[in-house]
């Protein structure tokens, strides 16, 4: 059987009443508040209304809960000192005449913002009981009023005088403006839904006189020669009750294209093998010839350009091609001076993996990362342009909102959806923290471009993806991830259609084997369901400059070819072969020499070559002033076919000159530790509003909030006035000495930047001794006069001492104030707190009939009056 008590007059003490499944809500629906433990539930009291954990909590709110807040903010007043009733808040929400839906809805809100902490019970309840949808009524949280602003719900300030005009005209409003003046029904209509606040006219003698009607009425308050104010109850008088219009307490469902899921899985396949194809000819490209580094960090934006160039994309799909290097660990800046980009050991394992699985590296590595891609070619607040693969391109917040957007479109599958209606959804969600239009579209073209989206709509891969989102890119992921892919991608083929013309066809996906013989020997015209390749000399020569000989490459050639190897493509190889090498190069700085004297006469008289500084050292041996490679490069544009020598005579094949560096890190992918986040040198604003937890197992994260919340109400009561705290030292006691801090101290779970009255940081408090003014025992307090020693139930403990401010300030009482002044000496007031905020307290001296505003960290103790 519940335990009777009366009713509570302050948050405080509705927190004390509760019970362990109450206080284990609380902490569970807001985790800032147990990190650090409190140590009371008077300090989880002071932590809980404090302007920063206000703000977190109602960043998370969708529309609906941020909806009732505001209605039971707007709804409280002093007629209603035992709080606003359920039906009351459902009534003003959505009217008389609700959908049976939509009251649950808001029913279900309440009961979670209660939950929460942000409104309270006024009126005894089990203290034991959990939780439910049937919410007392209730009053909202102290320093709610501060933090959604003077006009809720876009409502004046309340009026006694417009209380009684609305009283006496009843249910009909019409009363309130029957003997109104032309213009003042206007004026009421323009203020009614808010804002509140209009501009009083000043040559207009007809509004003028309205508005004068309005105010002599009390349906208008005088703010001052200027402005007006419609008064809260005349607003809710005109609304009919209501604090919002068209309140969307559902989540909206925006419209979108209905998409086949045939066609969702074959372009989410077509653009994962291509993104994988992109990345692969990236680190081909770039093991060839780094790209710089710039100054400040990033690629520049010539080599950007150059590389859109050789991938055959736009700009921004190349920043993103080289960002997907970058965040799997495939590409590191090397270090060396001047640095490049170059590609890692890694890149030899990812390029040794299957496609699918390459791809699978790919996306679970974009799934974790925190850069922002589509930022490049941007300009920040320093006006400098944003360069991809910038250091600086870092921002904590986008783990969370790349998760919630792909949320969206999961919540409708085979439906594309667009970034306007993916930010709708979000928009709902937290009306309070709606991210930037810009990454919400970079998001959705980076999951394009991987294939975790196919025609607008959420894969099969990208479900997948989202669904282990809250999981590092483990090898075991990326094998999970690589068969989700392989489901959907065709099989790979290892046949080669070859024609007479020179071309060749694999009709599909080319394997491993065929994709690595083709890259080398031929040139690709077309891609598709089909890739369409075409041999010439130059590729020819260059899978001989490879090491292959003409038999090598026809026998290659000959066993991925269906139907044999036509006679045109063998003639060009045979072809090219015998040409090839017939004049070597070699250096003196190099020289060219031929077993024909007459392969080379006319070379050294060739105007075109001129430039080569060639001369004759024997008939069939010239020398040039150039390095072989050049050399061997003009000669062939010339139509000839060199190939290079060593000392010894023979033909040196070239190799590919693959650069790698060793990665700062091992890639998760691969079994490295998981990415640690990034510091930004210029964190966004957002961060904190839009920003998760840090993760926790969630068993261990349960088990340990239930320990505390039973050790919190275990240890619930009032404290003894001068007993030390068990988180005080043995000499800590009611004053303190000189210097000390108190109420934002960092030695108390109140002074942490999440827990203290508005996340101001104080000076660190200095326990006291014995024998110090201001202090028990001290010279002072021995000669002071009994009618200054405050009475009653005291605290110098941070938290406490904020949790006591707060609930006087609520309360509209008195406190005995002990303040360390400028000379360290303590003194004592009596005071009537009137705000705490920023770090400050602003009180009136009671004796002195003065305000005075006291900086926190120098508040000793705190004592009801």
């Amino acid at each position: 059987m519940a335990t009777s008590r009366p009713p509570a007059a302050t948050f405080a003490e509705s927190l004390r009443s509760h019970g362990p499944a109450r206080v284990l809500a609380l902490l569970e629906a807001r985790p800032d508040l147990a990190v650090p433990s409190p140590s009371t539930l008077r300090s989880l009291g002071a932590r809980a209304t404090s302007r920063t954990s206000l703000e977190r909590a109602v960043a998370h709110l969708d529309a609906c809960r941020l909806t009732v807040l505001e209605a039971v903010l707007a709804l409280d007043d002093a007629t209603r000192p035992g709080g606003v009733p359920a039906d009351v808040v459902v009534r003003a929400v959505l009217g008389p005449d609700a959908d049976a839906d939509d009251v649950a809805a808001v029913r279900d809100a309440l009961a979670d913002v209660r939950t929460a902490g942000l409104v309270w019970e006024p009126l005894p309840d089990d203290p034991a009981a959990a939780p439910t949808q049937d919410v007392a009524p209730v009053r909202p949280a102290p320093g709610l009023d501060e933090l959604l602003g003077a006009h809720p719900a876009g409502l004046g300030p309340s009026d006694d005088a417009a209380r009684a005009a609305v009283a006496r005209a009843g249910d009909d409003t019409d009363v309130l403006t029957r003997d109104a003046p032309p213009g003042a029904r206007e004026v009421l209509a323009a203020l009614t839904w808010g804002p509140p606040v209009g501009v009083a006219p000043r040559t207009d003698p007809r509004a003028r006189a309205a508005v004068d009607w309005l105010v002599e009425q009390h349906l208008l308050l005088a703010v001052d020669g200027r402005h007006v104010v419609l008064p809260r109850e005349v607003a809710l008088a005109l609304r009919g009750g209501r604090t919002h219009r068209g309140a969307a307490v559902r989540p909206p469902r925006p419209a979108g294209a209905q998409v086949r899921d045939e066609t969702v899985e074959a372009e989410a396949a077509s653009a994962a093998l291509e993104a994988v194809r992109l990345v692969a000819h990236l680190l081909a490209v770039w093991q060839e010839q780094p790209p710089p580094v710039l100054r400040t960090g990033g690629l520049g934006v010539r080599e950007l350009r150059r590389l859109a160039q050789t991938l055959g994309v736009d700009d921004p799909t190349a920043a993103s091609v080289a960002e997907l290097a970058l965040v799997a660990g495939l590409v590191s800046d090397d270090g060396d001076d001047p640095p490049s980009f170059a590609p890692t050991t890694a890149a030899d394992d990812w390029l040794d993996l299957e496609v699918p699985r390459r791809w699978a590296a790919l996306a679970t590595s974009w799934g974790a990362t925190p850069r922002t891609p589509w930022v490049v070619g941007s300009r920040d607040e320093r006006g400098t342009l944003r360069a991809a693969l910038d250091p600086e391109l870092h921002r904590a917040w986008v783990p969370a909102l790349r998760a919630s957007v792909l949320g969206v479109l999961a919540a409708q599958p085979g439906v594309s959806l667009d970034a306007h209606a993916v930010l709708e959804v979000l928009r709902w969600r937290s009306p309070r923290a709606v991210p930037p239009e810009h990454a919400v579209e970079g998001l959705l073209a980076d999951a394009a471009l991987l294939g975790v989206t196919g025609a607008g709509a959420l894969s099969p891969v990208g479900r997948a993806l989202l669904e282990g989102l809250d999981r590092p890119p483990t090898p075991g992921r990326v094998d999970a991830l690589g068969d989700a892919l392989e489901t959907l991608v065709p099989p790979p083929v290892d046949e080669l259609l070859l024609q007479g013309d020179l071309t060749g066809i694999v009709p599909g996906r080319p394997s491993t084997t065929l994709e690595s013989l083709l890259a080398g020997s031929a040139d690709v015209e077309s891609r598709g369901a089909a890739v369409t390749v075409r041999f010439t000399a130059d590729s020819v020569t260059r899978a001989l400059d490879a090491g292959r000989t003409a038999d090598e490459l026809l026998d290659d050639l000959g066993a991925h070819a269906r139907g044999g190897v036509p006679q045109p493509l063998e003639y060009l190889v045979r072809d090219a072969a015998r040409r090839h090498g017939r004049l070597r190069v070699g250096a003196a700085t190099s020289y060219l020499r031929a077993e024909d004297p007459a392969l080379v006469v006319g070379l050294v008289e060739d105007p075109a070559l001129r430039g080569l500084g060639l001369f004759r050292i024997a008939p069939t041996v010239l020398a040039a002033h150039v390095p072989a490679i050049e050399l061997r490069a003009a000669l062939r544009a010339r139509g000839l076919s060199p190939t290079v020598e060593g000392p010894d005579g023979q033909v040196l094949h070239a190799e590919g000159t693959a650069v790698r560096i060793a990665g700062r890190r091992r890639p998760a992918w691969l079994g490295g530790p998981p990415a640690r986040r990034p510091r930004s040198l210029r964190p966004d604003p957002r961060a904190e509003s839009i920003e998760a937890p840090a993760p926790e197992p969630a068993d261990a994260r349960h088990a340990r909030l239930s320990e505390l919340a039973a050790l919190l109400v275990a240890t619930a009561g009032p404290a003894p006035s001068a007993a030390p705290s068990p988180r005080s030292s043995p000499a800590s006691s009611l004053g303190s000495s000189p210097g000390s801090s108190t109420a934002a101290s960092t030695a108390s779970d109140a002074a942490r930047p999440d827990a203290g009255a508005n996340g101001t940081t104080a000076t660190p408090a200095i326990p006291a001794t014995p024998g110090t003014p201001g202090t028990p025992g001290g010279a002072d307090q021995a000669d002071a006069p009994a009618s200054d020693t405050p009475r009653g139930e005291g605290t110098s403990e941070p938290a406490d001492a904020l949790a006591l401010l707060r609930e006087t300030i609520e309360l509209g009482g008195h406190v005995w104030l002990e303040v360390v002044g400028p000379r360290g000496l303590p003194d004592t007031r009596r005071v009537r707190p009137l705000r705490l905020d920023a770090g400050r307290l602003r009180a009136v001296d009671a004796d002195r009939e003065a305000e005075l505003t006291v900086a926190v960290h120098r508040i000793a103790s705190v004592r009801p009056a």
